[in-house]
């Protein structure tokens, strides 16, 4: 490969990894040249099913086209660019195993609402409000409420959590019960001990 600084062509690869959940392989070369170093990514070129527009019109999957909105729905969002590219990286995984030549445009967006919603819920109810053309405000407002209804992963990990320590409470709480009617309180033990004084002092009159 030819070095981007010098243009030499004797370049040679110092370090190799895998990135993007092994889409992709990270090469770090050296230039004999030059000694600088630049790092090259390597995917796998594979013929990707066309998009059938709404109106008919065919045209190539274009991966840059779909990036851009997606990041435009992440603006000013908390969510690191290598979460997109994974989530690009699975919608063109998902389009490849569809085993068809064409893929709608419609169906195509549904998967990638799918993907935001998994990623960032502000970012996919900005998608749908685009994608899905709301034309008022209770259109917008069902769809979050449609969302509030559906508990994220990490949401649904939580409660299910705290129904296992609630369980765990409540087993406890039992068990302590049962330990407070068998055990005498304090009070108690009191009134045992001066009930059986007194009988002592009437068996010695």
């Amino acid at each position: 490969m030819h070095c981007p600084f010098c243009e030499a062509e004797d370049t040679k690869v110092i370090d190799s990894r895998l990135a993007d959940e092994g889409y992709v392989v990270r090469r770090r070369r050296e230039c004999m040249h030059c000694s600088e170093r630049f790092t090259t990514f390597e995917t796998a070129e594979l013929v990707m099913p066309q998009i059938v527009k709404n109106d008919g019109r065919r045209e190539p999957f274009n991966e840059e086209k779909l990036r851009t909105g997606i990041v435009r729905a992440l603006e000013k969002r908390p969510v690191e660019s290598e979460a997109v590219e994974i989530a690009i990286n699975h919608l063109k995984q998902r389009m490849r195993s569809a085993g068809e030549r064409e893929i709608k445009a419609t169906v195509l967006g549904e998967w990638v609402m799918e993907q935001l919603k998994n990623v960032d819920q502000v970012a996919y109810v900005r998608f749908a409000s685009v994608y899905r053309s709301f034309q008022d405000v209770n259109a917008f407002r069902e769809e979050v409420e449609r969302l509030q209804k559906q508990p994220t992963p990490e949401l649904r990990k939580l409660q299910l959590d705290l129904i296992g320590t609630n369980d765990s409470h409540h087993v406890s709480g039992k068990v302590a019960d049962k330990a407070s009617s068998k055990t005498p309180s304090k009070v108690s033990q009191v009134a045992i001990a001066k009930k059986a004084e007194l009988k002592k002092e009437e068996k010695e009159n």
